[in-house]
């Protein structure tokens, strides 16, 4: 091939591409669960000012975490490893066997509660919207749950397209409902004008808050090696990898902060304080107020979409952990390699059956068990990965880079704050 070939090709690599594009809508469905319909109301609590900030923060937070632990991912000399094997390779067996048990039991409650709000949300629109007298809960949980697990296993690229068809509408309809709230603006939450130490307390409170909306985690390790996959040499795969990651980020801060803040300056303070006390969501607070039901019948629609696409990604996630828990016990005991594709259906059937019982069941104590989990996804998607470029040779050539501080300080302050909450 001759020098122009070659440049040619190389050109090529960098040009965005229909494949980036279904990454970064995957990558959006998994970090915006139903929680967004909760996030101006937890954000917006604190004021509009520190809410500001954490806008103008939280957008390298999030691509810069994200893309230290795709790196991580990445820097396995055995390619086509996932997180749970490039854990153990670096870090030795003892450490690989606690962090995937952790990892796990990090994503694997928030598979449940999704298992939970996609019945609930289903049942809640079947009744108050269409009124129709719902299924029995334990039969229409078992269909919802298989019919999600199913796309999972006709494989990546189906399961990339179905969030796609999820993704789109969910964006259009935050964006929509963003803009169609603007002639309700007012200036009151302008006005709310805390002490720099309230300022400080409530800006370190909500970074944890954002931090968890944005996060798209479960997918980095998936996402990945779909990359490695697709462009085989490491320059491409990291050039790609980086361009989506941006993209996801720029997405997420666009749509998601853009509804976050019209919500906020169409509210008091003292709505958003009583919406927290209501517990209900911001779409059914802002209908209530505005004597509008168009904007409750969007509530349960961004709850559905939203809590699909996001089940997809921490589907891959909790899978990864679960068969990597597998095939080091199975190593183990001594025991020939296992059939993949046994192994796939083997913890599809788990999940099946698990998210089936906790969703006919539908506890309250999810929610704590969820917060639980929450320092161990800081710890795998902030700290991790730094740690990592700091002691592995692997990663050396990621050393001296001002944004590792950046993370890494970011990380520890998301973390303070998460087990301030849990224990205060």
């Amino acid at each position: 091939m001759d020098i122009s070939a070659i440049k040619a090709d190389q050109a090529n690599t960098k040009k965005w591409n229909k494949f980036d594009c279904a990454w970064v809508l995957n990558l959006f469905g998994t970090a915006v669960g139903a929680g967004v319909l909760f996030l101006p109301i937890n954000a917006g609590m604190g004021g509009f000012w520190p809410l500001v900030v954490m806008a103008v923060i939280v957008g390298p937070m999030t691509y810069l975490a994200h893309r230290g632990l795709s790196r991580f991912v990445l820097s396995s000399k055995n390619p086509g490893s996932d997180i749970t094997e490039v854990v153990e390779e670096h870090f030795g067996n003892t450490a690989g066997k606690l962090i995937t048990l952790l990892y796990f039991f990090a994503i694997f409650p928030i598979l449940l509660i999704y298992g939970v709000g996609i019945t609930n949300t289903v049942i809640s629109f079947m009744e108050n919207q269409l009124m129709m007298t719902a299924p029995p809960r334990a039969i229409l949980s078992v269909m919802l749950i298989a019919a999600l697990i199913a796309v999972m296993l006709m494989g990546e690229k189906f399961m990339l397209k179905v969030t796609e068809w999820l993704v789109y509408p969910l964006v259009l309809i935050l964006f929509a409902l963003s803009l169609y709230l603007i002639p309700e603006w007012n200036t009151s939450a302008l006005q709310q004008i805390p002490t720099t130490q309230a300022f400080l307390g409530t800006l370190w409170l909500t970074i944890p808050v954002l931090v968890f909306s944005f996060n798209h985690s479960p997918a980095i390790s998936a996402f990945s090696l779909s990359q490695q996959r697709e462009y085989k040499d490491f320059a491409s795969t990291e050039q790609h990898t980086g361009k989506v990651l941006r993209g996801t980020s720029g997405l997420l801060l666009v749509f998601v902060m853009l509804f976050v803040f019209s919500c906020v300056l169409s509210l008091t303070p003292e709505d958003l304080v009583l919406a927290k006390q209501q517990n209900i969501s911001i779409l059914s607070f802002l209908a209530n107020k505005f004597d509008n039901p168009y904007i409750s019948y969007f509530g349960p629609l961004v709850a559905f979409l939203a809590i699909t696409s996001s089940f997809f990604g921490h589907y891959l996630g909790a899978r990864e952990g679960l068969a990597g828990l597998i095939v080091k016990m199975n190593r183990d005991a001594g025991k020939t390699a296992i059939n993949q594709k046994k192994l796939n259906y083997g913890t599809a059937l788990f999940f099946l059956i698990s998210l089936w019982i906790v969703a006919t069941i539908n506890p309250s104590i999810l929610g704590l068990i969820e917060s639980l989990g929450g320092p161990i996804i800081a710890m795998i998607l902030f700290i991790m990965p730094m740690y990592a470029i700091r002691k592995v040779p692997a990663m050396q050539r990621y050393r001296g880079k001002f944004s590792n501080v950046f993370v890494t300080v970011m990380g520890l302050i998301a973390i303070s704050a998460i087990v301030y909450v849990l224990f205060r």
